[in-house]
Formats: C-alpha cells, structure tokens, sequence
C-alpha cells in the first residue's frame, strides 16, 4: 500500500512537472503557434517599412497643396508698384493705379502736349504733392530715387483657400482663392485686400513627392501663369 501510495505521488509530481502537462507551454511550443508568431512578425516588420518609406509628400491633400503653393517663391514674391512721373498718356494717367494715387492727393497732372504723335491728347505732366513726397520717399530703394519709373514694394500675395483637387495619373490641378495683403499705405491704396482671386496651379508628382509647378514644363500650367490670369472669386 505504502509503495503504492508512493507511487501515485510520484506520478502526481510528474504531472504536474511535466511540460507536456502543462497546456499554456504546449499552446506556446506548438509548431503552428511558432508559425503563426513567425508570419506576425513579417507582416510588422513589412509595415515599419512601408511606413518608414513614406514621405508626407507621397498623398496630394488640400493641407500639403496649401503648404506648396504658400510656401513657393512666385507666391511669396512681393509685388512691386511701378510709378512713372513726368509726361504721360492719357490712358496711363486715367488706370486704376493712378486714379488711386489721385483720390489720395498724392500725385497731380497738368495738361501737356503730347511729346509723340503716338500718343492721343490730351497728355498729363505728373509730379508728386508734398504729400506724395513724405509718403514714397520712405518707400523708394536710396539707389531709385532719380529711376524713371521707380519701383515701391505694395503687397505680397496671402493664400485663403485650397477649394479642389483634380488628380490625373501623376498630374493635378489644384484650385485655390487668394487675396492681396498691402504692406504700406500705397499699396492699400491700389490693391484691395477685401477681394478673393481664384487660380489654378499644376502640381506633378515626382520621386520625391509631389511638387508645385514654377517653371515653365512644356505645355502645363505654371504658377506663376496662373497667378496672372487669377480672377475675382465668387
């Protein structure tokens, strides 16, 4: 009875000691477990790659088409306000810009004979008031000042809005409204930071991601075209 008993005790002890017995270390040793962790694994070693591999450029979004097009530098190129003093024609005397220039009494035109048969009379002799004078003098580059015409920074173009993508193969033409943003009081004068302007830029898509088009490129659209051509948004 005693070898017996000791006997079974024994076997108990086996039981519990032995790995086989134990059901969560035979799950684990299983040769199809193994398999299994062994493809988990690869698969995330693959997306760490794939992931890893890609660049936040790879995906054309209205977010990243917005970074381009703000960030670029026909964009972000100030634009510069031509003013001619001196003997004008009738026609440049009475654009926008000029008429601007008027209503805010800093320039003034006397009647002129015109100096070329070219130009239709009347022809107008512009010259800067006093006024005219304390507010360019600050604005005109010291190298400019006896230039005809000279040049004077107005404004630099802000971008309000990406309104659509049209994505084709590795192409896209992206639509976005702009607005004028004056940087001193003449260029407040002459371009209106209330109006919107709606453009369409090409964007191509490289190797290295997508990238806005801003030079000419056969015969697709460049940025700096599609500035040009803008028109009053909606």
């Amino acid at each position: 009875m005693a070898s017996a008993k000791a006997s079974n005790n024994n076997n108990k002890d086996d039981t519990v000691l032995s790995p086989a017995g134990n059901s969560l270390f035979a799950a684990a040793s299983a040769p199809g477990s193994f398999m299994r962790n062994k493809s988990i694994f690869a698969l995330c070693s693959l997306a760490t790659l794939l992931i890893s591999s890609c660049s936040p450029r790879d995906f054309l979004t209205r977010r990243l088409a917005a970074d381009l097009i703000a960030g670029s530098p026909t964009f972000r190129a100030q634009q510069q306000l031509q003013v001619r003093l001196g003997v004008l024609s009738n026609q440049d005397y009475l654009s926008p810009v000029y008429t601007a220039l008027q209503h805010r009494g800093w320039i003034t035109g006397t009647v002129k004979r015109c100096p070329s048969p070219e130009f239709a009379p009347p022809c107008w002799d512009v010259a800067l008031t006093p006024s005219g004078v304390d507010t360019f003098q600050g604005l005109i580059a010291p190298g400019d000042t006896e230039k005809q015409p000279f040049n004077i920074p107005a404004a630099r173009r802000e971008l309000v809005a990406v309104t659509g993508i049209a994505k084709q193969a590795n192409s896209a033409d992206v639509a976005f409204t702009w607005r004028w943003k004056p940087l001193n009081e003449v260029g407040a004068a002459v371009y209106a930071s209330d109006i919107r302007y709606y453009s369409i830029a090409r964007f191509r898509n490289y190797d290295d991601g997508w990238r806005v088009l801003e030079s000419a490129s056969h015969s697709a659209a460049t940025l700096d075209e599609a500035l040009k051509n803008a028109e009053p948004a909606p």
